[in-house]
């Protein structure tokens, strides 16, 4: 008695049958995904781009077969490589990296920033108010300053300090600042974050946590201008500020926008609407996580390098300025062209 499998030649046989009647196909299928591979997209003729569709189905019809009437593993594990690289190649992205990069910074996000003007203009608000309100308070009972401030945010900048103290905790060469500054980009960026991710909470906590963080801040303006030095602080805080507040009231201005959506999601549904305002506002996050790294290095190398309060508002003034042209100019004849396309095709 034998102790081969008669089964097996029959089967080999069924597998290189399988194979000869379709291989034509699957290495067309193989040399064009290798020209893709290599970035050769604009050598293909239409013809051959019209096909690889057709070569794509065909190889997943083989495929399906070949597991259906159980043939060799060696010929099903090719092919569904083979089916798996053709649809990245086919429906996958193509764009480089430099294409997605241009593509973002110069449409994505400034569009983005763009559609929730309305937003963004509350978010404001909130810290002008926010400002506004923590002079008065503090002004009116000093008491104030330490509820709002406390030590830690505070980094020699108390009640007690004399103005030759305050104006030491402005010099490039403060030790303390170091700790204060570290501390204040982290505390910024948590506001950043929960601004954002609190919007889904019908926007309340995040209208409370930009109000208080202007508080913060109308309280530290309040305690530097008791002792003279307004305009000394606020060009110290304007070399960086005008990039990490704006990314702070972007934040609230995206939370603000997906508690708009969830409350009022209009002719869609809440879930549709939801998923809609997290692609925009993910959008505007994104770019907010990088003027928070920016406002990092503008106050870590201009801290040191630039001590001059003119001068300190001078770059203050300039990234504002950058800011705002990038925000409203940028993009903006590009996105246009993209809605009529969309208008055209509805």
């Amino acid at each position: 008695m034998s102790d081969e499998d008669p089964a097996k030649p029959a089967l080999q046989l069924k597998s290189q049958k399988f194979r000869d009647a379709r291989e034509k196909d699957w290495r067309t299928l193989s040399r064009a995904l290798d020209r893709l591979d290599q970035g050769k997209l604009n050598s293909f003729s239409t013809d051959e781009l019209l096909n690889l569709p057709v070569l794509y189905r065909s190889a997943v019809s083989s495929l399906s077969m070949a597991r259906s009437i159980s043939l060799d593993r060696n010929l099903i594990g090719y092919l569904q490589g083979l089916c798996a690289r053709a649809y990245m190649g086919i429906y996958g992205p193509h764009a480089r990296f430099k294409d997605i990069l241009t593509g973002y910074f110069g449409r994505q996000w400034p569009d983005s920033v763009r559609r929730i003007g309305p937003e963004f203009l509350l978010s404001l608000a909130c810290l002008v108010i926010g400002i506004v309100a923590g002079w008065l308070l503090c002004a009116g009972d000093q008491s104030w300053y330490s509820a709002l401030v406390g030590e830690d945010m505070a980094g020699g900048r108390n009640l007690s300090a004399s103005a030759a103290d305050l104006k030491k905790t402005l010099e490039g060469s403060t030790d303390g600042l170091a700790v204060f500054s570290v501390f204040l980009m982290s505390h910024n960026t948590q506001v950043s974050i929960f601004a954002f991710a609190l919007g889904v909470i019908a926007g309340i906590p995040t209208a409370l946590l930009i109000l208080h963080n202007g508080m913060l801040l109308g309280a530290m303006l309040w305690l530097f201008a008791r002792q003279g030095l307004l305009v000394d602080f606020a060009g110290w805080l304007s070399i960086h500020g005008t990039t990490e507040l704006l990314a702070i009231v972007l934040a609230g201005a995206a939370g603000f926008h997906m508690a708009r959506r969830i409350m009022f999601p209009g002719k869609l549904t809440r879930k549709a609407a939801l998923v809609e305002a997290g692609k925009l506002t993910g959008s505007v996050m994104l770019g907010v996580a990088i003027m928070l790294l920016l406002a990092g290095l503008l106050e870590g190398f201009g801290r040191q390098l630039i001590t001059d309060t003119a001068a300190r508002f001078g770059v203050g003034a300039v990234m504002l300025v950058i800011w705002t042209v990038y925000f409203t100019q940028v993009g903006r004849r590009i996105s246009l062209k993209f809605e009529e396309a969309d208008h055209g095709r509805s």
